[in-house]
């Protein structure tokens, strides 16, 4: 018999077929193989505590515990007749499995999911790893095993059974509080990417600044991150230009490269996944598409912190870093900039010597919350639109027609022409990220020109989408920015990818 791992009508609970090995001697098995067993679908659990429970007699029945870690269960000898039922919040909740269990058997147990067993054999050994150090204080479901609206057909009645005087007093599924799952923990909540994953995630916690200072080390490292089994860290220093200078290096190193390494430290010792968003701004710019696997070569100081902590992220076991580029989302940004323009009979120039795809924060929300629910592959994943390259001048354009204005209206101007008289951190010239890997776990990003009209539709008379949420300095990553002041002259480029735009006024 092969290595094979098996799904049950309760989701996530897994059954893991192993292939025994039998001579004069007894009996061997590989008992927990994370390098085979993870690449079948198991997940990489990350076992902290090991429990034996000897069962003297035939008939030992234990359970039904909904516990707050996950269990692999395996028998070491005899055999035991495994019964399941979900106490979690959901759908599933109710439903149940059941198996025979002997040293060919083995089953994941996700947490909140009811688990227990009956010895079909006198001195049978039941063996199980979970994730969490058992202690004394915690509270979770449990549920009668004679319960008659899930009616486990125990094959050994149970009045004949040998049962704890505690699991006798457990009530009946209708009793029962359901397990309620650990609510995931945005930072940079009220940044662009922040708001649309709290649209997505209504049940996070969102600390604002008050509640959590990013910026402050000893605040992050007091935090307890121990209520959360997801934590998605939206939050960044994205003013390029600023980066540059002495004030703005320090805060980009703070919040791009430290934070991130305080996050991971804390994610490898407390198990909780850690989503970490990236830019473009990584590479420098000279390969046409760019792949997850591309050595990283920042040229600004921006992109030497987005490294540093891309680098740093890859402590954390369970970390996902999505790349992105060119962000568009509520309040400020590029597009909103050249809705406001068209709208109001401005002419700009826009640079058109530099190429990618445009990336909206819905679409980066969806994808994160895919890869995370899907249980996709840790590691790093670019999440862009789809579609072929554009410059931010065909970008322009392509909002000025929608706005009723001629693609004409638009000035195509190089970069080093914009930059005349300019402070300006480098720019990546090719900023289009593959999607390839992306695309491979079954998510297919809208096309960005669709994208963008279904997003200008949205705007009306030149105005943008109201932002939601709370303000924070470090409020998350930003996405470009479109900084034109009423005269037509530019400001200070902000954001994570500003835009290079320049105006004119009027026809």
């Amino acid at each position: 018999m092969d290595l094979s791992v098996e799904q049950t009508p309760i989701p996530g609970l897994l059954v893991v077929r192993r292939p025994v090995h039998h001579d004069t001697r007894g009996w061997f098995t590989e008992a927990w193989q994370r390098e085979k067993m993870t690449a079948l679908g198991l997940p990489d659990f990350g076992p902290v505590q090991h429990n034996v429970s000897h069962n003297a007699m035939r008939g030992s029945t234990r359970g039904i515990h909904g516990e707050p870690w996950d269990k692999f269960v395996t028998v070491l000898h005899g055999s035991v007749f495994g019964a399941w039922v979900d106490l979690r919040e959901g759908e599933s909740f109710g439903a149940t499995y059941s198996i025979e269990i002997d040293e060919s058997v083995a089953v994941f147990v996700p947490r909140g999911v009811g688990n227990s067993y009956q010895a079909l054999a006198d001195e049978t050994i039941y063996s199980y790893l979970v994730n969490e150090h058992w202690r004394p204080d915690l509270v979770y479901p449990a549920l009668a095993l004679d319960d008659p609206t899930v009616a486990i057909d125990w094959p050994i009645p149970l009045p004949q059974s040998e049962i704890s005087d505690k699991d006798k007093a457990n009530p009946t599924l209708a009793e029962v509080t359901p397990f309620a799952p650990r609510p995931p923990l945005v930072l940079g909540g009220s940044g662009q990417v922040g708001r649309a994953l709290r649209s997505l995630l209504p049940d996070a916690i969102a600390p604002t600044r008050d509640e959590l200072d990013l910026t402050d080390r000893a605040a992050v490292e007091a935090y307890d991150f121990s209520a959360h089994d997801l934590v998605i860290n939206a939050a960044a220093m994205t003013a390029v230009d600023a980066a540059e200078t002495p004030d703005g290096s320090r805060l980009a190193w703070r919040l791009n490269a430290e934070l991130p390494a305080q996050l991971a430290r804390r994610a490898a010792t407390g198990r909780f996944t850690l989503v970490q968003y990236s830019s473009d701004y990584v590479f420098d710019g000279q390969v046409e598409e760019h792949d997850e696997g591309e050595p990283l070569a920042p040229r600004g100081e921006y992109g030497r912190t987005k490294a540093a902590g891309d680098l740093a992220v890859g402590v954390a076991p369970r970390h996902y870093l999505l790349r992105t580029s060119w962000v568009v989302g509520d309040g400020g940004n590029f597009v909103a900039t050249m809705v406001r323009l068209a709208d109001g009979g401005v002419s700009p120039s826009v640079v058109d010597d530099q190429w990618g795809r445009l990336a909206f924060a819905d679409e980066i929300a969806a994808a994160t919350l895919h890869l995370v629910e899907q249980g996709a592959p840790f590691g790093t994943y670019n999440v862009t639109q789809s579609g072929e390259p554009m410059t931010w001048a065909e970008i322009a354009r392509e909002v000025f027609a929608l706005r009723g204005r001629s693609r004409d209206d638009v000035t195509a101007v190089t970069t080093d022409e914009y930059a005349v008289g300019k402070e300006m951190a480098p720019r990546p010239t090719h900023s289009t990220l593959s999607l390839a890997k992306l695309t491979a776990t079954g998510f297919e990003p809208t096309d960005q020109v669709e994208a963008l009209r279904e997003y200008v539709a949205t705007l009306r008379d030149g105005r943008e989408r109201p932002p939601q949420g709370s303000g924070t300095r470090e409020g998350g990553e930003r996405p470009p920015q479109g900084p034109v002041t009423r005269d037509g002259r530019e400001r200070p480029p902000q954001g994570s990818r500003p835009p290079q735009v320049s105006t004119t006024e009027g026809d």
